[in-house]
């Protein structure tokens, strides 16, 4: 079947399958399965579509199987003939082939027998070989306890509790190392034999034996600190290492060197009888580290002493010892340094402390004893102790209180003559913000605290310049002055939330039945100082940044510091957000003031019709007094106003007046124009003599009541052009001003010529 399978597979099929909905191999696979076959074609095509594919390729396989059997006919014809006497071949191979197999499996099961008393015999021969290991193992453990106690002079019938064991024996360095050996090896073989009766039976004498060789090394160890013998020392830690004790002789020089000396020095009464109190305390400390680990360091690290000598390694004294015991102590005996009741004193103490502690880590000698102290566990408790948190929550109410208190009366003139700053409030959030990172506050483990802190307090002045636009600029144009709500108390908006977001203590406080008295509204000049101050804090806090924050973020490796310098920047854009809105209040005021005089402008045409004056030679007492008001608001707040934003106001401002001045020339000189094209019109209608009157009043004068009246203006729009030169600004600032100076230079232009003439 497999064969004519394969034939199938090479027979040419027609073009027409080709295009089949579904791939012809699927049928020759084994696990071909017909619900799947088709549910997989309908999600293709529809079932007319498949019957259709399936009808055209049986066919093909039809005719393919016929074209099969018209090549190879021969053979399908000669098949039967050739099968004839095969049942009988068969046959007579089937006797010979079941008696093979019977042989086969008596021959296998022979073999299994075998196989299985050889594994019998391995299997006892290795319960054998165990216990003659474990034999061996009791015979070695029974000869270390016998050569061991011959050594140290240990009698079997020495009881273990005995408080004198091991204290009177006198052995030599090399005793103590080759018993040591011997029972690094002994206990190798007592763990090997746990639960023996045999080892249970001998276990008290193998205590006898630790306590008498411990009793022996800390003996040793004490003389050779004593006496300052390197390689006694040496072989001493050697030992230790060798029955794996390291830590208990970490452990004895702490309790023989660094506690007396600690328990000395550690205590409140040394730091109040030493000048320089705590800072002397831990310099102290520090002066036991060269006076008593100098040849501990020399044997157990490599230093330039110890160059050409053998190094004890897997010992840190330092690390395990000596640090260890001062934690104990300062936690024990000086635990009021962690208290942070005084915000000084404990910044003075955390500083004095965290310099102590970099003092002894440059005693450690390596990066990796470095990292060993930051690791345990006694530096881990030791620097939790401090109270951070605590210390920063003060702080926190020091800061962000006093800005609040200032944002209860902000438009107060501040009180330092130095200040470059005038109201109150900002003067007070400078200095809060400066006392964020000034040295005797800022703390490097609340750095992202306090910087937290900063852009809450830039972000709360922010929000209290909002309120001030919108309380004292914006609500009077919608609501009665009486409704409005004072802007000047830190109620009127959320104070700045404390570390667990909560408002800070004054809102919590209960409000009176009683509304508390709307203050004045704000002045001109309080909002002059407003915006002159933003300009002056947005400026300052730029070199804020770069010179005092910006280091202190690079001090501690910070990574996003770009993100953290755009996130303050945002912060001192809002400051400025109203700036546009308050400058055009403050110039609509001030050109409010002004535009009041050019309304006498009107007043030039009664002053010289039929009033026969003299043609005018100087400006109008308006002009005069109209920048008047622009002046003296410049005179005022010159010394508080940056000259750019003094410049940008003044030029809105003159733009301002200068556009209302060329509406009331403009329509000044139309109805001059107009008046005199009416008496022209009524000129031939009047009666002989007054025409004669009006002609010889003509021929005195030379200049009529409306060329004064132009002639006037000319000059009063030129001084008006003075002014503005005097106070700074060209006439090309001022675009409206070259338009009125080009209308009325020329209505005049033909009057100059006259009287030029004349």
């Amino acid at each position: 079947m497999a064969s004519g399978t394969t034939e199938f597979r090479l027979l040419p099929m027609s073009e027409s399958t080709s295009q089949l909905c579904f791939d012809k191999e699927q049928f020759l696979k084994d696990d071909f399965d017909v619900d799947t076959f088709v549910a997989d074609c309908r999600r293709r095509v529809q079932l007319e579509t498949l019957r259709e594919d399936l009808h055209i390729y049986f066919k093909s396989l039809k005719n393919a199987m016929v074209e099969l059997i018209n090549k190879d006919y021969a053979d399908f014809v000669n098949l039967s003939s050739n099968l004839v006497g095969m049942d009988k071949a068969i046959n007579n191979l089937s006797v010979p082939l079941g008696q093979l197999k019977e042989e086969i499996l008596s021959v296998r099961s022979g073999m299994d027998d075998a196989i299985k008393a050889v594994e019998d015999k391995l299997t006892a021969r290795a319960r054998i070989r165990e216990k003659k290991a474990c034999l061996q193992r009791l015979i070695n453990i029974t000869k270390s306890v016998e050569k061991m106690e011959k050594i140290l002079g240990i009698s079997k019938e020495l009881d273990v509790d005995d408080a004198d064991l091991g204290e009177h024996l006198e052995l030599s360095g090399q005793q103590i190392e080759r018993v040591a050996l011997e029972f690094n090896q002994l206990q190798f073989y007592v763990t090997q034999s746990k639960g023996l009766p045999l080892v249970e039976k001998i276990r008290p004498r193998i205590a006898a034996i630790t306590v008498t060789l411990q009793h022996s090394l800390e003996r040793s160890f004490e003389e050779s600190l004593e006496t300052g013998q390197a390689d006694v020392l040496r072989q001493c830690l050697r030992t230790y290492a060798t029955i794996d004790k390291m830590r208990d002789a970490e452990a004895l020089f702490r309790k023989i060197a660094v506690k007396p000396y600690m328990d000395e020095v550690i205590n409140e009464s040394f730091i109040k009888n030493h000048p320089q109190g705590l800072k002397g305390m831990y310099s102290k400390v520090l002066e036991f580290i060269p006076k008593h680990c100098t040849l501990i360091k020399q044997v157990t690290s490599q230093t330039p002493s110890s160059a050409g000598q053998e190094v004890v390694r897997g010992y840190d004294f330092l690390v395990n010892a000596v640090w260890p015991e001062i934690a104990n102590s300062l936690d024990s005996r000086n635990h009021q340094i962690f208290f942070a009741t005084n915000t000084d004193l404990f910044h003075e103490r955390y500083l004095q402390t965290m310099d102590f502690v970099e003092r002894f880590e440059l005693q450690c000698g390596t990066q990796s004893s470095v990292k060993r102290l930051r690791e345990h566990q006694s530096f881990n408790t030791f620097m939790s102790k401090w109270s951070l948190s605590v210390y920063f929550q003060l702080r926190f109410h020091e800061i962000a209180g006093s800005f609040e208190t200032a944002l209860s009366t902000p438009f107060n003139s501040t009180s330092d003559a130095q200040s470059p700053f005038k109201l109150h409030v900002f003067q007070t959030l400078w200095q809060c913000l400066h006392r964020c990172w000034e040295d005797k506050v800022y703390l490097i483990p609340l750095c992202h605290r306090f910087w937290k802190l900063t852009l809450q307090l830039l972000s709360r002045c922010a929000q209290w310049i909002e309120e001030v636009y919108a309380n004292e600029l914006k609500a009077p144009k919608e609501e009665p002055e009486t409704s409005k709500p004072p802007i000047s108390s830190s109620s009127s908006s959320a104070s700045l939330p404390n570390e667990s977001g909560e408002p800070a203590d004054g809102d919590k406080q209960q409000r009176g039945p009683s509304p508390a008295p709307v203050p004045p509204p704000i002045t001109s000049s309080q909002l002059v100082s407003l915006v002159a101050d933003i300009d002056i804090l947005c400026a300052q806090l730029t070199q804020l940044y770069q010179h005092v924050i910006g280091p202190k973020l690079a001090e501690i490796n910070c990574q996003g510091i770009t993100v953290l310098s755009e996130a303050f920047l945002d912060c001192k854009e809002s400051l400025s957000n109203r700036q546009v809105e308050f400058g055009e209040y403050i110039t609509k005021e001030v050109c409010a003031l002004c535009s009041v005089h050019l309304k006498s402008a009107n007043d030039i045409p009664r002053l010289y019709r039929r009033t026969n004056r003299e043609i005018p030679s100087k400006p109008s007492s308006y002009v005069c007094n109209c920048l008047k008001p622009l002046q003296l608001f410049l005179d005022e707040h010159k010394a508080n106003l940056q000259q750019d934003r003094q410049h940008q106001w003044l030029v809105s401002i003159l733009c301002t007046v200068t556009d209302g001045y060329l509406t009331i020339s403009s329509e000044l000189l139309t109805s001059v124009k107009k008046m005199e094209d009416s008496l022209k019109r009524l000129k031939a209608l009047r009666r002989p003599s007054e025409v004669a009157l009006a002609s010889m009043a003509s021929q005195q004068g030379g200049v009529s009541d409306d060329d004064k009246i132009r002639l006037q203006l000319s000059f009063d729009v030129n001084f008006y052009g003075k002014q503005m030169s005097e106070m700074g600004v060209e006439d090309n600032e001022v675009p409206s001003y070259i338009e009125l100076k080009t209308l009325v230079n020329s209505s005049v232009k033909g009057i100059i010529s006259e009287l030029e003439e004349i």
